[in-house]
């Protein structure tokens, strides 16, 4: 995209998204259809959809509306390579595992059935394959030559966000995928993930510690808060590395807890049986209870 020395002044320009309005209104028609029509037909008993899984995509349409409009987009492509790592962060660690949980399954087997292409689905959100196809996309979109093209280029840049999302899903399907039969363990959860915050680290070190512009395309005279070009970029490391690490990890810890914790809190608890209520000890029971224990025997002392 091409912007005119005069624009560089105003980095907080309102600029329109017409494609960012008619992809959000898309995904909410179709969601909304989904829930409406076909739902109460396919879903005999029970809810359509629950509470957490509403809940849950209405914080990935948000998610998505304002990681994809004006200003986070703008700033990204135009201006800070660290508001550009934040948007791609959004699309594929944050805004993916909302979308899946708030799909069930019943809408997911609609969608993509269990032909050729729920089979496709299937064998590449295997864990090997998912984590290495994304990790590879994503290192892909670091390379300079591509970035400074992309964001000149509005195909290719929306192409280039489309691919990171739909591989980020991939990644998560194991994770908190509508088909719990395809989901990891507790432990292969854990371990996925764990892998999954390493491979990021490459590139925020190589961005943190470059000497000069990595990418010239954010070279440019007007810088948004004060930033320079190089703390722009070790910023932009920063948020690759400790945003999307922390931000596993804090799954990580939960899966732990869940898995090691379960039945703690009852097995602690001091609160009343409610059951002893009804429990009478009666004199019976005592006499079963001396009845089953053995007579001591004395001991034979010697005059």
């Amino acid at each position: 995209m091409f912007v005119a020395s005069a624009d560089l002044v105003s980095p907080w320009r309102f600029q329109a998204h017409p494609e960012v309005w008619l992809l959000v209104a898309f995904v909410l028609g179709a969601y909304f259809y989904a829930v409406r029509v076909i739902g109460p037909v396919v879903v005999k008993s029970g809810p359509v959809i629950t509470k957490r899984q509403r809940n849950a995509f209405i914080a990935g349409i948000l998610l998505l509306w304002l990681s994809s409009d004006w200003p986070v987009h703008d700033l990204a492509e135009e201006y800070l390579y660290s508001m550009h790592m934040f948007q791609h962060m959004a699309l594929s660690y944050f805004m993916p595992p909302l979308v899946l949980l708030a799909i069930p399954k019943w809408m997911f087997d609609a969608v993509f059935g269990f032909g050729i292409t729920r089979r496709v689905i299937n064998w590449l959100s295997k864990p090997v394959v998912a984590g290495v196809v994304f990790n590879v996309v994503v290192m892909i979109t670091h390379i300079p030559l591509l970035v400074n093209q992309s964001v000149n280029n509005g195909l290719l840049h929306y192409s280039l966000h489309i691919l990171l999302v739909v591989t980020a899903l991939l990644v998560w399907l194991p994770i908190c995928g509508p088909d719990e039969q395809r989901q990891l363990k507790s432990g292969g959860k854990m371990i996925y993930l764990f892998l999954m915050s390493v491979v990021p680290t490459v590139p925020a070190a190589w961005l943190t510690f470059a000497e000069g512009a990595v990418y010239k395309h954010y070279d440019i005279a007007v810088r948004v808060w004060g930033l320079s070009v190089t703390t722009d970029q070790q910023v932009a490391g920063a948020i690759m590395k400790t945003g999307g690490a922390v931000f596993l990890w804090s799954i990580v810890v939960f899966l732990f807890f869940k898995r090691f914790s379960a039945g703690f809190l009852d097995a602690q608890s001091y609160r009343k049986d409610s059951t002893a209520d009804n429990q009478v000890l009666t004199y019976q029971d005592v006499t079963d209870a001396f009845g089953r224990v053995a007579p001591v025997k004395e001991p034979n002392v010697k005059n």
